[in-house]
């Protein structure tokens, strides 16, 4: 690899192509080497902090495993097996968990949490603080109140945190295990002392005290979770999820809240938005990566097909059959009202309120639809949501806000229109609303787009069998952007060309690490002490 003035003089006055190749490379390479420098001094910095190192208590996680009503894949199996060798490992963990959309990233996490409240640590134990012994769940039923470590579950959206809430509810209702709610709309608890079999409604205030002295074990929520006033008695393991819509900034103050003086938390965070390896070894280069590559058993590939407007017909008519064995559908609009028409500029794409008109007036006039879109008030998108999840909606017409955490298994249709007004990856994200039950799912991508590279990227959701094959041709398709600029898609610069590379983003990783475990502090190079002070090389693509 040329030194800096012969690859200078290479790029700009080559005189064979080999020169400007290898000048090329050597810049990319030193771009990408910046970027996981400065993410693995954040990784040491990190690990050299105390934490709280718990052992796998094998026959406890064995009983919470079989209250799923599956069975458990080899890749959540293997994934629990490395979060649980981090967690006693006497370092914080700092794993990123990436699985497609359905994949049971959820399952991890909830067993992951089952691990931190019921299982004494092994280290930071104080006088009578961590002196409970590790216990199954017959011998935590008799306890009245534990949960010496807890456990912060942060979600991107309320519907996210609200479907969480239930699930956690629905896996921890046979323990002694309180479990809390706290959203910008108001706070829940579980059991409440006036039904020990449901949630209750309660304050604010009446719920921080309880987190702080360490009553509720696990708070699930959203941004509500990172405010000063939220403070933990003893936080082990914060849980972020849809990692990728919180920012950085975010997404350290949840891990390092209320860390001070205590031990700091091991960090899980986890996404369904697929990421290319070389991406997600250069973005995240601070996090350890694991894959759910497996999908649950019994679950069929959703059958995704691109409908031209003289089309329509045939699908509406495909949709009925579906409802008429009474399963549901969802309809997904890019607008949640009709464009101003005095406007030059108005977006012309079908919006939620008029879809449904006109989807209830002349298409399904015999089905109950009804519309979802983020300007309702939290307690009309509630109800909306239940009455879908309880069957008495047959048809949901939506926006994009549905694209996290709508959790509906007899949902089994989804048409999308507009649909290259999408991302990919959004796309995806959406078509995996339906990939939630054995039955056979279908996506319907609307669109009366003439642009031919419209229509390559609808090709390629189609043809794409997983979410990590998509993100590679997404990649390939629209350009990768600036990595240390705004752009973020267009004409790739040296650096977004080297981490298609994955053997040089491993190359340039592993060269960081060798140079930090020599002189962590960089004393003995001033120069990349300056390269990392340049606010290019901070990398921010939530």
């Amino acid at each position: 690899m040329p030194v800096v003035k012969t690859a200078l003089i290479w790029i700009h006055a080559p005189r064979e192509e080999k020169e400007s190749i290898s000048a090329r490379k050597r810049f990319a390479f030193e771009k990408v080497f910046l970027i996981q420098l400065a993410e693995q001094k954040k990784r040491l910095k990190y690990e050299s902090k105390n934490t709280f190192v718990v052992e796998k208590n094998k026959d406890g996680v064995d009983e919470f495993l079989k209250r799923f009503p599956f069975e458990p894949t080899n890749a959540q199996i293997r994934a629990l097996e490395i979060i649980f060798k981090d967690l006693g490992s006497g370092k914080p963990m700092m794993r990123l968990l990436e699985g497609d959309v359905g994949s049971g990233k959820t399952l991890v996490a909830a067993t992951a949490s089952y691990l931190l409240v019921t299982t004494r640590p092994l280290k930071h134990q104080e006088e009578g603080v961590f002196g409970r012994p590790s216990l199954s769940s017959d011998g935590l039923a008799k306890r009245q109140n534990f949960g010496n470590l807890q456990v912060a579950y942060m979600a991107p959206t309320e519907i996210l945190a609200k479907q969480h809430f239930e699930s956690f509810i629905n896996y921890f209702s046979h323990l002694p295990i309180q479990i809390g709610l706290m959203t910008s709309s108001g706070c829940k608890k579980f059991p409440s002392k006036v039904n020990p079999n449901g949630a209750t409604d309660i304050s604010r205030t009446q719920l921080l005290k309880w987190v702080g002295e360490g009553v509720i074990p696990i708070l699930i929520g959203t941004h509500a979770l990172i405010q000063k006033s939220v403070s933990f008695k003893h936080l082990a393991l914060a849980i972020i999820d849809e990692q990728h819509r919180f920012g950085t900034t975010q997404r350290a103050l949840l891990a390092q809240k209320d860390s001070r003086d205590k031990p700091v938390p091991h960090l899980l965070s986890m996404t369904a938005t697929p990421i290319p390896r070389t991406l997600a070894l250069t973005i995240y280069g601070s996090l350890d990566l694991t894959l759910l590559d497996e999908m649950p058993k019994g679950r069929k590939e959703i059958i995704t097909e691109i409908v031209l407007p003289g089309k329509r017909e045939e699908v509406y008519e495909k949709v009925r059959q579906e409802l008429k064995v009474g399963r549901q559908a969802y309809v997904i609009c890019p607008r949640i009202n009709e464009p101003d028409p005095n406007k030059e500029l108005a977006l012309l794409a079908k919006s939620v309120k008029t879809e449904a008109a006109r989807l209830k007036k002349e298409v399904f006039p015999e089905y109950s639809i009804a519309i979802l879109h983020s300007k309702m008030k939290g307690s009309d998108k509630d109800a909306t949501m239940q009455k879908f999840t309880k069957r008495t909606i047959d048809i949901l017409v939506a926006t994009s806000m549905v694209e996290v955490g709508v959790n509906v298994e007899n949902a089994t249709v989804i048409i999308i229109e507009g649909a290259e007004r999408f991302g990919l990856a959004q796309l995806h994200q959406l078509r995996g609303r339906v990939l939630r039950s054995t039955h056979q799912a279908y996506c319907y991508l609307f669109s009366d787009t003439r642009s031919k590279n419209s229509f390559e990227r609808l090709r390629a959701i189609k043809k794409a069998r997983n979410g990590f094959e998509l993100a590679e041709i997404d990649l390939t398709l629209r350009g990768s952007g600036e990595l240390g600029g705004g752009k973020q898609w267009g004409l790739s610069d040296l650096a977004m060309e080297a981490i298609k590379n994955l053997k040089m983003v491993e190359a340039a990783r592993a060269e960081a690490m060798e140079l930090l475990k020599k002189d962590p502090e960089l004393k003995n190079y001033p120069l990349l002490q300056n390269a990392l002070g340049d606010k290019k090389t901070t990398i921010h693509l939530e």
